[in-house]
């Protein structure tokens, strides 16, 4: 039974931005962890094939745990269970730095990745959720704080290691940092909680029928973004001949593409439509696959990964926004999407390594193009679907706040 707790339009606004603050303290943990793996590295003596082991984990850990988030936030209410959850993923980036060898810190990993997995499907369950009752798209937006937080982590990691910091006190005063800012935005995010006669979702369960063509087109996504994030500097100093310095530019400028896109993805979205927008997204970044493939020199490729990025900016954010509308349990098949897009994130850079190893970077290019204009073709499965406008509010209407 709802809580009988009445909030309007304002409330779902200060709502929106404390989900978007949350967004952008996850992100901030990966851009932390992610400057200092040179310094865990080397801390735990690990060679580069352990070490890309170990960097597997996190994926195995958060495709493991994520389908758990539905049944936390069941319990817990939706407020509760992202404090929490959001807590458990700060304080985890404590955990990689003190690692003492590959066998330590595949554990640790593991656990790192499952709290950000499942503090991942709660809070974009209740973004989906501010969405549908403002009845506009923010889920690009929300997206585009992760990418603004992963910059500014990276940011403050990269002054750390600059000035000699130990990742362990690094980490340490960051974790303790970001688990108090995200205490506090938590505060604003809507208390929703399941209905009393609701059936609580299975703890681990398959992705469901609802959810696998929705994942289909993150995965799509996903593989292009991680392939381009990951080898863009490399294809440009092997292939193309580059500087380091450039090469390594490319891949800034890359993610910086994709949080600017992101943050002004919703507006497009509310314009031209998810299908039309996701669409268009994939003409471009297949033009930007074909630019990188066919590129004579340096420029047309940067171009091109400008194009890649640009173009899937916005698709993973309207995949889980879909599969929060795609039936009537939003988490779980928002897990499922998101299980399916870690997994793509987990094989792209191995499968782009073993391509290039079997033949060359161009043609694993080739497949990252050929994934881009799978998006054209999939894009109708993010359609409108029956929970699309059903909590939407209007200019100064009232919502229930307590039915999931």
């Amino acid at each position: 039974m709802a809580d009988g707790t009445v909030f309007t339009t304002q409330r779902l606004r200060r709502a929106r931005f404390a989900v978007a603050a949350v967004f952008c303290v996850h992100g901030a943990v990966t851009g932390s962890f992610a400057t200092r793996i040179p310094w865990i590295q080397e801390h735990a003596g690990l060679s580069a094939g352990q070490l890309g082991l170990a960097l597997a984990f996190p994926a195995i850990g958060a495709s493991l745990a994520m389908p758990l988030a539905g049944a936390v936030s069941h319990r817990f209410g939706a407020r509760t269970a992202l404090r929490g959850l959001l807590a458990l993923w700060t304080l985890a980036l404590t955990l990689p730095s003190l690692a003492p060898n590959v066998y330590g810190l595949c554990a640790v990993l593991f656990v790192y990745g499952a709290t950000a997995g499942m503090s991942d499907v709660a809070m974009n369950a209740l973004g989906v959720e501010v969405e549908n009752r403002l009845g506009r798209s923010i889920m690009s937006g929300l997206h585009g704080m992760w990418s603004v937080g992963a910059l500014l982590g990276s940011a403050a990691g990269t002054l750390a290691a600059h000035l000699g910091v130990d990742a362990r006190v690094h980490h340490l005063t960051a974790a303790l940092v970001l688990t108090a800012l995200g205490l506090v935005f938590c505060q604003g995010v809507l208390d929703l909680r399941s209905a009393p006669e609701e059936e609580p979702p299975p703890r681990f369960a398959l992705p469901p029928k609802s959810a696998l063509m929705i994942g289909a087109i993150g995965f799509c996504a996903v593989f292009a973004e991680g392939a381009s994030l990951d080898w863009s500097a490399v294809y440009l100093k092997d292939e193309l001949g580059t500087s380091a310095g450039l090469a390594a530019a490319s891949t800034t400028a890359f993610a910086l593409t994709m949080a600017v896109a992101r943050l002004a993805g919703d507006r497009v979205v509310d314009r031209f439509g998810a299908q039309r927008t996701v669409r268009v997204g994939g003409l471009a970044a297949t033009a930007g696959g074909v630019l990188v493939v066919c590129a004579p020199h340096a420029a047309l490729a940067m171009a091109g990964f400008g194009l890649i990025g640009l173009g899937v900016a916005v698709v993973v954010p309207l995949a889980f926004a879909a599969a929060g509308r795609s039936g009537p349990n939003p988490s779980q098949a928002i897990a499922g999407v998101a299980t399916i897009t870690y997994t793509s994130g987990l094989i792209a850079p191995s499968a782009i390594g073993g391509i290039a190893n079997a033949t060359s970077l161009v043609v694993s290019f080739g497949l990252v193009t050929l994934l881009s204009f799978g998006l054209v073709l999939g894009a109708g499965v993010l359609r409108n679907r029956s929970r699309a406008t059903s909590g939407a509010a209007g200019p100064g209407a009232d919502v229930r706040e307590g039915v999931h």
